[in-house]
């Protein structure tokens, strides 16, 4: 069979498909043989020109065909994207994974496949790989082009204007014009490209990443955004055109939408002949029957073509796993046995998220090749640069087996040909394939056969914007490419160390500060210059914040200095430890704290800053929105009001390292002087905010909820008190269902994660405190660690996921209610009258929460808070837990090593709201990544993981494992006290012992 396929390559094309029949009566274990030999040719030929009948047996399934495909592209989230051809009815069809692909293709000489996106989900940041959102923005491009997406002139051009920057970089005024002229865009571009130009203008300075990024973020808000219009007619004969989404069915008239059928209120879809049905659920508010809505469309294909893919797109947004194949009936066969085939948007989402894909890295870069005047159009954009892959030594399939030759990127000649597949001229130019191939050496011979696998969007995924932030449920971890420091050279760094303790606190010290001060840099500089960009803000709000920030900053920067300076003496990079001077810290604290206490004017009016902030956002939708988008931007890598709080905080960390100090030294040691006196005037400081601290922690996570929930509007009141997040199950007459659960010192609230853009969380219902009792009922439903609320007006089941979490909760709500009964105002209600009962917000929601558990994490900002980790991670957290999380912060270099790599990268790495938050080194403005600690579990290795370095800590949750290691025994124990902080919520401790956790 090897010396046959030599041959075979050297006949001409209507030579080699006579020959191709023959090919498919060898038995499989020849056929296999010959696939290893077909992917050794060059990914030009390969991925353009698939030999068909070599890719699959006669009754080798469609999915053979595409995962070959996806397998070539390194795609792990190939789920999203579909090959479609038209069959011999010139209608355009999807191929079905689950039939045999000989039996789908009648003309497989005359048909060619095409690789696109197949599923638009409602948000692009639901794409966890680069590569993906990189493949779908060529789609918007093709979408584009060929006058699918219908937008305004504004939205077009400004879309054009962000591919025009992504391909050729900055506005220069010639170069543009003539890019523009020589490469149509648009059906209409003419009319508008006065406004692409002035729209290109304003994108100088960005990456063609985030010109990507851009470009999806303006079309998935438009109306048109992934829409396939089917035509069809209504009852009364109006012309009519039907498309599905992932919310549902929808109505268009024209290019306008006119009715949306969400899932939730559909019952069945069904057609019947020419007719598609859609039956809707019963409105107990109008009648008691079910409606049903007919269209006409113009043949009974027309339907079932448009009935699969509602079947597709229903089981891939809305169900956890792929649906289970129906048992065939013995006699007789009834309806369609169609079915959709592949992962669902939830098990994608969980596949990348705990494989552990060996990410390829890709630089991306602007392409400065124009076309000639000369040229027809269309045809630069083939002869453009398209990014280069870069190197990467470790890069495997997502399986993390070794890469097979097809199992790698696309090389650069295939990306500019699949780059142009976009352009709706493209088949001009793939008319002169054949002669390509022909003339491109292949060592024994060229390919011609058919049908062809079109790419319609291909190349390599350029680095996350940098002005968006990646949350640190969904951003990808650093790879273990690149700053892989060589063990040798790092023990060698290590041994000249001081081995004195009283170093290493002090070196915490410095890394902490280092922090602190990128953090009071986000409010004096980041913030202050998002706000003087608009006048949404009043000049006394600014200026309040500056007057009160601006000062402590500059105090900070010199103490900084002064540390920096002492650290490098006490390590020996100058002659002045020589002397022994400077083997201590205690004398700059003291001085610098001195001069802290003269700033407390400042510290107590950072209170004020936040309540006025909170004023003008809650009066002006504009300070709001200026607010929110500077959330959004990477430097911004926790909620803004956080940083408004830190000079407060940072007066705690200051006590808990004077305290380790004073411990360390003896009373006769020359640093213990300075260091005693200096926890007393940190301690009295602490004393005397401790008050304002608290209520400020209060007020800002009261703050912090009312944006992740909806449906409440006044939770942030005088004396309500916020105590735990978390989730139970709630037993329903459905079962046990997942609820998000809040408690508060006058009630209780349950929710589910809504379908908002930002994943809020949706009440169901109130439980007030006020008279409400509590008792275990694990032998009373059979269900485990479960309880029963007794309130005034409804009792609720409800069962949490462990022994500890039931025992965190039932201790909580009691003292919960004992707090309640002492209130003065018993009656107080957090929700609207209509939805403080139950039973009417509970009945509409549980067809939602299907919907909101099966679609994917949302990668908006709020979609990184504790509140949605707690959801995923099935656990709680209390205020005791934020409170200690806010004393229990570090920083510091670590070196990190995942379960299957062999080299340590070094890396700067901050715990900080039970996250770390992973930068390249500590002068980096916003981190690179980040990892949620909340379920998590840290303990040090086992001998049989054959990690035989010092100071070496694991983290691990399911399947993702990471291994960490520290400069000293100092620091490890201190990394294992802060992240057991975070990741072993500890049960409520008292106030006055809250400081012996440390």
């Amino acid at each position: 069979m090897f010396n046959v396929i030599p041959f075979l390559l050297l006949f001409p094309p209507f030579l080699m498909f006579n020959v191709i029949p023959f090919l498919l009566l060898f038995p499989p274990f020849l056929m296999f043989n010959v696939i290893p030999f077909l992917l050794l040719f060059t990914p030009f030929l390969m991925f353009n020109v698939i030999p068909f009948p070599l890719l699959s047996q006669q009754r080798s399934p469609g999915k053979v065909l595409f995962d070959l495909v996806c397998v070539h592209l390194n795609l792990a989230e190939g789920d999203y994207f579909g090959l479609e051809y038209q069959d011999q009815r010139k209608m355009t069809v999807w191929l079905d994974l689950l039939k045999p692909t000989l039996k789908q293709i009648r003309r497989p000489k005359n048909t060619i496949l095409r690789f696109v996106v197949k599923f638009f989900p409602p948000d692009h940041t639901q794409l966890l790989e680069e590569l993906t959102r990189y493949l779908f923005a060529l789609q918007i491009k093709r979408d584009l082009a060929c006058g699918r997406l219908i937008c305004n002139d504004t939205s077009a051009a400004l879309m054009v204007s962000h591919i025009i920057q992504s391909e050729i970089g900055d506005f220069d005024e010639t170069q543009s014009w003539q890019h523009l002229l020589h490469n149509k865009y648009l059906p209409d571009q003419d009319a508008i490209r006065d406004k692409i130009t002035d729209c290109h203008r304003k994108h100088v300075g960005q990456t063609p990443a985030e010109s990507d990024y851009q470009l999806l973020e303006i079309a998935r808000r438009l109306e048109m955004y992934g829409v396939r219009l089917h035509p069809a007619k209504d009852r009364e004969g109006t012309k009519l055109s039907l498309a599905v989404a992932h919310i549902g069915v929808l109505v268009f008239q024209g290019y306008t939408k006119i009715n949306a059928f969400n899932w939730s209120k559909v019952r069945k879809l069904s057609f019947k002949r020419k007719r598609f049905l859609i039956k809707l659920r019963a409105d107990p508010a109008q009648s008691a029957h079910h409606d049903t809505l007919e269209f006409a469309m113009a043949s009974r294909d027309c339907c079932k073509v448009f009935w699969k893919i509602c079947v597709e797109y229903h089981a891939f947004f809305r169900l956890f796993e792929e649906p289970k194949p129906k048992p065939k009936p013995i006699l007789f066969t009834r309806g369609s046995s169609f079915r959709f085939s592949g992962r669902t948007q939830k098990q994608i989402i969980d596949y990348v998220k705990d494989s552990e894909l060996k990410k390829l890295p890709f630089e991306r870069k602007h392409s400065k090749i124009l076309s000639h005047s000369g040229m027809p159009p269309q045809s630069s954009s083939f002869r453009s640069q398209v990014p280069k892959e870069v190197t990467h030594t470790s890069g495997g399939r997502p399986d993390g087996h070794a890469p097979c030759p097809a199992a790698t990127r696309p090389t650069e000649p295939l990306r500019q040909l699949l780059a142009d597949r976009l352009q709706p001229h493209a088949a001009a130019f793939r008319q002169t394939v054949p002669q390509q191939q022909h003339a491109q050496p292949l060592g024994h011979g060229s390919v011609h056969s058919h049908p062809r696998v079109v790419i319609n969007g291909a190349g390599d995924p350029g680095p996350s914007p940098e002005g968006r932030h990646l949350p640190p449920l969904t951003s990808p971890l650093l790879t273990d490419a690149g700053c892989v420091r060589n063990d040798d050279e790092e023990e060698a760094r290590r041994k000249k160390f001081p081995t004195d303790k009283a170093y290493f606190i002090a070196k915490e010290l410095l890394t902490t500060e280092r922090t602190y001060l990128n953090d009071l840099q986000v409010i004096t500089q980041a913030f202050h210059g998002a706000a003087g960009k608009d006048e949404a803000f009043p000049d006394s709000v600014k200026n309040l914040i500056s007057a009160s920030y601006d000062p402590v900053h500059r105090f900070h920067q010199d103490f900084l200095k002064e540390v920096e300076q002492r650290l490098a003496q006490w390590e020996g990079r100058s002659n002045a430890h020589i002397k022994g001077d400077y083997q201590r810290i205690g004398d700059i604290l003291l001085k610098n704290i001195q001069g802290l206490r003269q700033l407390t004017v400042h510290l107590q009016k950072h209170s004020e800053c936040l309540v006025e902030l909170e004023r003008v956002c809650r009066s002006s939708r504009k300070a709001e929105a200026v607010c929110r988008d500077f959330e959004q931007q990477r430097v911004c890598y926790l909620p803004l009001n956080i940083f408004l709080l830190r000079p407060l905080h940072r007066l705690l960390h200051y006590k808990l390292i004077l305290e380790r100090l004073c411990k360390h030294y003896p009373p006769t040691h020359e640093d213990f002087r300075d260091c005693r006196a200096t926890l007393a005037d940190i301690s009295e400081m602490v004393l005397q905010l401790q008050g304002t601290m608290m209520k400020m922690e209060n007020f800002q996570k009261l703050l912090e909820l009312k944006k992740d929930l909806t449906g409440i509007d006044n939770l942030a009141i005088p004396g309500r008190e916020f105590i735990r997040l978390g989730c139970l199950s709630k037993l329903s007459g459905k079962g046990l269902q997942q609820r998000m659960f809040f408690l508060f010192s006058d009630s209780l609230v349950y929710t589910s994660r809504g379908m908002t853009p930002s994943n809020q969380f949706k009440v169901h219902g109130q439980l007030p405190l006020y008279g409400m009792t509590i008792r275990e009922s694990e032998e009373e439903w059979g269900v485990p660690h479960s309880f029963t609320l007794f309130g005034p007006r409804q009792s609720v089941v409800v069962a949490a996921s462990c022994a500890s979490e039931m025992e965190r909760w039932v201790e909580d709500i009691r003292m919960a209610i004992d707090l309640a009964e002492q209130s003065s105002s018993p009656d107080a209600d957090l929700l609207p009258t209509e939805l403080s009962e139950d039973g009417g917000a509970e009945l509409e929601s549980e067809e939602e929460l299907c919907g909101s558990r099966s679609s994917l994490e949302r990668q908006g900002h709020r979609g990184n808070t504790t509140v949605h980790v707690c959801w995923h991670r099935n656990t709680s957290v209390s205020m005791v837990d934020f409170s200690v999380a806010v004393e229990n912060q570090l920083s510091g270099n670590l070196l990190r090593k995942f379960k299957n790599s062999n080299g340590w990268q070094k890396l700067w790495v901050v715990f900080t709201n039970f996250s770390l938050f992973f930068y390249k080194s500590h002068q980096d403005d916003y981190p690179l990544a980040s990892l949620p600690l909340l379920g998590y579990s840290v303990t040090v290795p086992a001998e049989s993981e054959n990690i035989h370095k010092d100071y070496v800590f694991k983290l691990h949750f399911k399947s993702h494992v990471y291994y960490f290691r520290s400069e000293s025994e100092y620091a490890f124990e201190r990394w294992m006290e802060v992240i057991r902080s975070a990741t072993c919520s500890a049960s409520r401790p008292a106030p006055s012992t809250r400081k012996e956790l440390y």
